[in-house]
């Protein structure tokens, strides 16, 4: 492609909430889009997925009492899948929620020796208790459709792989394995196949996107991304990543560069499809909680027009760092329309 200028500009108060506890949440985890360009949020605190239009008018919700945690999501023909990380299990449903099927069992892990990180010291990041890579699922993390149904998963937070599965969940390959070399991760987190349907995982602790064939072969990286927490392309092959706030401090590490000497805030970045930047910002720890600018950028989605919706975790994990709540509630969602 044509190496173009590209520019987003903030549209101001997208989500226009409704009022009351039963519409209320105070992260949003995932964000898609599906053929109408209608907007799906999956919330926290509540954990329920919320539809919106592209004017960020509130259509309906969906999902109330079904999640332990949102953590992912993606739409593909017309059907949303949600991944739930506390409970280790993906759910599918339509777009109006209707329960559809789900891969994996409830609070069923594989054995990765990750167990329960809480009051353990923690050297690097809590990854490190993963002490071997294992089938599904173990907090899995995000998901990603190929055109024709085949489902690719990054489990995460308790595991150190990607798994392939077909339409109808028959599981066809997987790979990875615990570690900072080609193929081996530290928290595979965000996933996207890209216009060549290659397989790109964010290895978010290790500070890195790696590129794979479907089969699994591993093909190359790029290692100018800080923290990846999601990766989208759009139909002219740019990819764009949302990329979290490592602050320095114990628990944060990177397992690649280990602690950071100055606080590094959240961003966003598109790539040209050879690696190259044509575009980022954020990165502000001053102005964090600007409006434009981010806290915790967490999830990504591009509708039709070209517009872009990030998705962050801002009261999670800026409230554990101080900023008060009314300050994250205005960086849930944030929409940016492209103008070049």
């Amino acid at each position: 492609m044509t190496k173009e200028t590209v520019k987003f500009e903030l549209v101001p108060n997208w989500e226009k909430c409704p009022a009351g506890e039963e519409h209320s949440h105070q992260d949003v985890a995932a964000v898609a889009c599906d053929s109408a360009d209608r907007v799906y949020l999956h919330t926290r605190k509540g954990e329920r997925v919320s539809v919106y239009d592209e004017d960020g008018n509130f259509i309906k919700k969906w999902g109330d009492g079904v999640f332990g945690r949102a953590h992912g999501m993606t739409i593909h023909n017309d059907h949303c899948y949600c991944t739930d990380d506390q409970q280790s299990v993906i759910r599918v449903f339509d777009l109006d929620g209707n329960f559809k099927w789900k891969l994996g069992e409830e609070n069923v892990t594989t054995d990765t020796g990750y167990g329960g990180f809480r009051g353990k010291e923690i050297k690097v990041h809590h990854n490190e208790f993963v002490v071997r890579a294992m089938g599904p699922f173990n907090c899995c993390c995000n998901v990603a459709v190929a055109k024709n149904g085949d489902i690719f998963v990054a489990d995460g937070y308790g595991n150190a792989k990607v798994h392939h599965f077909s339409p109808d969940g028959e599981l066809l390959n997987s790979w990875g394995e615990v570690g900072t070399g080609p193929g081996e991760f530290h928290l595979p987190h965000g996933i996207a196949l890209d216009n060549d349907e290659n397989v790109i995982v964010a290895d978010r602790e290790n500070d890195r996107l790696q590129f794979f064939d479907r089969t699994g072969k591993f093909l190359k990286m790029w290692t100018d991304v800080q923290r990846p927490t999601d990766v989208t392309v759009d139909k002219d092959g740019l990819v764009y990543v949302s990329e979290l706030w490592r602050p320095a401090e114990p628990g944060q590490g990177s397992f690649v560069h280990g602690f950071p000497e100055e606080d590094l805030p959240g961003r966003v970045t598109v790539f040209y499809p050879d690696g190259t930047i044509a575009a980022r910002w954020g990165a502000d720890s001053e102005n964090r909680t600007a409006p434009g600018n981010f806290i915790a950028p967490h999830g990504l989605a591009i509708d039709s027009k070209g517009s872009l919706y990030v998705a962050e975790v801002a009261t999670t994990f800026g409230g554990l760092r101080g900023i008060p709540k009314d300050v994250t509630m205005g960086h849930q969602i944030q929409k940016f329309r492209r103008v070049r």
